[in-house]
């Protein structure tokens, strides 16, 4: 959709998994791990070589609004800017406080101030907040640590990328390379015995932070206390990039003391002599509920003010990265005074993870999973640019030379596509096969196919079938081989959209409608769905109360026609 994250990880990952690969192809994720000073300058030339964008070196103070509606923002030094529409990213930095041990003091990250005058402001303009915690590891010395000795003493197991790395973007003609290694390691009982014996100078423990910490990524403590059963859990030592001097141990989150944080390294098979070069931290912040927020990422109370990220309640790179694309190109459409951009749960990941904010809300942070994707078969990796590049050329997120390629690519797809429905496969009994028959064999692969001496070619000709890229033979193998799969995935989803599509007008009035209980008029008027598809999925909101208010929508409607 025109985001620059996939090919700048691309250009600078120094190593690329694609994960799930025993599963089939709707859980297929690819992993990268970036160089991060390599990635941020990657960003920022980029940002810098566009003509369009103004950079403003400030502090955000307080939101400036004009008959309800945004009209600004003042930074912290009094200057003032105009807007018609404004997006806040703020990261940990809401009111930010950061813990470790008993020591706790306001901060964004570590070393730097948190935003305390945008919390204030936007608690003044009456949104419902809440307060939420993450952590981070602490960082090892990369030259302190024998990695060779502790794959030798064999608790060290080193982990390479791909042997033929997936790239993120389908613009990359490139494939992206394997510069790093990483290492699987392991907690042991005496790391466990160690939490355990200091759990009371834990914040999360001590009733120090009252933030709700994410369940998917646990720190050591959650880890230790809540599972204490398990004999171990793995952690992984990767390098912040080629030239950093940091080691990343994955998995070990944690905010006890400084000190307490260095033996617990050193317990560790591999690190007795490891050097810590600073400590590990929890971090709490507010959020805002993304209740509050149409599914543009738009504030219900404050039209032209857009919210992305962790101050929506979501936790993870992705997740950010996938909010700032959905509201930035929101707040640029409503600023050209443009119907917003939405996309549906069954066409698109992004889609699945707005509407689940925008009608559940958080009570924790929020990770996006294949498992929420009630279409997942539909969302796959290999056919994100069929999907999405149509809606991103539309709404002018990608370029004439990009929707030229994409053309070409969508052209090469339905050729192939076809090539293969009409081709024959000569089979063990000497027989011929049609070949998408063939392929739809659980051991069949395309590869197998094109390679193969056995397949006689029809139209199009041999050379269509033959050179098809990597990431596209998956989107062609599967469009064939789960052809009954997904036809019945798109039938449910048009069954769906019948009653998706009906919108609710923003004006109507749910305390108006008979039978609804004073709960569901209360969720429904606080969340004001867009349409009875988004309301039938607001938690405590029945079926039969959809139908009702349908009912009175429709009624609704004629009378203002």
């Amino acid at each position: 959709m025109g985001g620059l994250m996939g090919r700048a990880i691309d250009a600078t990952g120094v190593q690329f998994k694609l994960l799930n690969r025993s599963r089939g192809p709707a859980v297929w994720s690819p992993r990268a791990q970036a160089d991060k000073s390599a990635y941020s300058m990657w960003i920022r030339r980029a940002l810098e070589s566009n003509p369009a964008i103004e950079w403003i070196d400030g502090r955000a103070g307080a939101l400036l609004t004009t008959a309800g509606q945004i009209s600004g923002v003042e930074l912290e030094d009094g200057r003032i800017y105009r807007c018609r529409a404004l997006v806040v990213t703020t990261g940990t930095f809401l009111n930010g406080r950061v813990h470790v041990g008993r020591d706790q003091q306001p901060s964004g990250r570590a070393g730097e101030p948190p935003s305390v005058e945008l919390a204030e402001s936007l608690r003044s303009c009456g949104f419902t907040m809440g307060r939420l915690k993450t952590g981070t590891p602490p960082r090892l010395d990369r030259a302190s640590i024998d990695f060779s000795g502790g794959e030798a003493a064999g608790v060290f197991h080193v982990e390479h990328g791909d042997e033929h790395p997936v790239p993120f973007s389908f613009s990359t003609t490139i494939s992206p390379s394997n510069r790093m290694a990483c290492w699987l390691i392991h907690t042991t009982p005496d790391v466990h015995r160690l939490v355990r014996l200091h759990i009371d100078e834990s914040p999360l423990y001590n009733g120090q932070i009252s933030g709700i910490g994410p369940r998917y990524c646990p720190s050591l403590e959650d880890k230790v206390m809540r599972f204490p059963d398990r004999e171990r859990h793995q952690l992984f030592l990767e390098p912040e990039g080629m030239d950093a001097p940091e080691i990343y141990v994955n998995g070990f989150s944690m905010s006890l003391p400084s000190d307490v944080q260095e033996r617990l390294v050193h317990a560790l098979p591999g690190l007795e002599h490891a050097r810590m070069l600073r400590p590990g931290y929890a971090i709490e912040y507010d959020f805002i509920q993304p209740t509050e927020l149409s599914s543009s990422l738009e504030a219900h109370r404050m039209p032209g003010l857009f919210l992305a990220g962790q101050i929506n309640g979501t936790s993870g790179y992705e997740e950010a990265a996938g909010q700032g694309l959905m509201a930035g190109a929101n707040a640029g459409l409503r600023a050209l005074g443009r119907p917003a951009l939405t996309l549906r749960r069954d066409e698109a990941y992004l889609g699945i993870m707005v509407d689940d904010l925008v009608t559940r809300g958080c009570l924790e942070p929020y990770r996006m999973f294949t498992s929420r994707a009630e279409y997942r078969l539909l969302l796959r990796i290999d056919n994100a640019d069929l999907r999405l590049t149509p809606t991103a050329h539309a709404t002018g997120l990608v370029s004439d030379n990009h929707w030229d390629r994409f053309l070409e690519r969508r052209w090469r797809f339905d050729r192939n596509v076809e090539a293969i429905r009409s081709a024959r496969v000569k089979v063990e009994s000497g027989q011929t096969v049609a070949a998408d028959q063939w392929l739809r064999q659980p051991s069949s692969r395309l590869d197998a196919l094109i390679d193969s001496r056995q397949i006689d070619w029809q139209e199009p000709s041999e050379s269509a079938a033959a050179g098809i890229r990597a990431v596209e033979r998956l989107s062609v193998e599967t469009t064939i081989k789960f052809e009954g799969y997904l036809r019945r995935q798109v039938q449910s989803v048009e069954r769906g959209l019948r009653q998706e599509h009906r919108r609710i007008p923003a004006p109507f009035s749910y305390a108006r409608v008979p039978g609804l209980s004073n709960e569901m008029v209360q969720r429904l008027t606080e969340i004001r769905p867009d349409t009875l598809g988004q309301a039938l999925r607001i938690p405590g909101v029945t079926p039969a109360a959809v139908a009702v208010v349908g009912a009175y929508v429709e009624r609704w409607a004629h009378d203002h026609e």
